[in-house]
């Protein structure tokens, strides 16, 4: 679990926290409900799908996978956003979930799998320079629904090699989003690192 500092963030700075394994990360919370949930995953996922990589990474597995077409079906029921891919597909519950009428869920059960935290962050290296940039949800008992990693200036789009020289280019979706979810000019701390490292 995430160490997390429990004072609110009512400015625009991120707040740092301290993963499991030591390494520092920036947090930008984002609200949870669910209009702005849905609003930020189908932007990722219907305008951005070939450039983000996705799945749960927790400690002990890391599921890094990539949308091979744009989503064929985006959707909500009951709570759970959908995003299919033809017959691959995964459901998030970022919303109201009460189950059917003839098996209704508890409200302890809809809020474990609700959405109850989200957040941009990026993740810093040894001397605190950005390494890696994403966005992370995770349900009422603080396990992750999902990661999608934004692209990165140190890896070669689509495949995890190292490029000799980063492109900074490769910021722009991430910088977008902080732009318009948080009214932030691009950081110069995230074009401070010299290369991808795990850490």
């Amino acid at each position: 679990m995430t160490l997390v500092d429990a004072t609110p963030n009512t400015s625009n700075e991120p707040r740092r926290v301290v993963e499991p394994d030591g390494a520092r990360v920036d947090i930008f919370p984002l609200p949870t409900d669910e209009a702005t949930l849905e609003a930020v995953l189908r932007e990722l996922f219907v305008d951005h799908w070939q450039e983000i990589t996705f799945g749960p990474i927790i400690q002990g597995a890391a599921y890094e996978l990539k949308a091979p077409a744009p989503p064929t079906y985006v959707g909500t029921t009951d709570g759970y956003l959908t995003i299919a891919f033809g017959a691959p597909h995964f459901h998030l519950c970022i919303g109201e979930h009460k189950g059917s009428p003839s098996n209704p869920v508890s409200p302890e059960l809809a809020r474990h799998r609700r959405t109850a935290r989200a957040e941009l962050y990026r993740r810093l290296d040894r001397i605190g320079a950005p390494v890696s940039w994403g966005l992370r949800l995770f349900n009422g008992a603080g396990e992750q629904q999902i990661t999608i990693l934004l692209p990165n200036p140190f890896l070669e789009p689509g495949t995890d090699k190292l490029v000799a020289v980063p492109d900074w280019s490769r910021l722009a979706l991430w910088d977008e989003i902080r732009a318009r979810r948080f009214g932030q000019q691009p950081d110069p701390l995230d074009r401070s690192g010299a290369g991808f490292r795990h850490e």
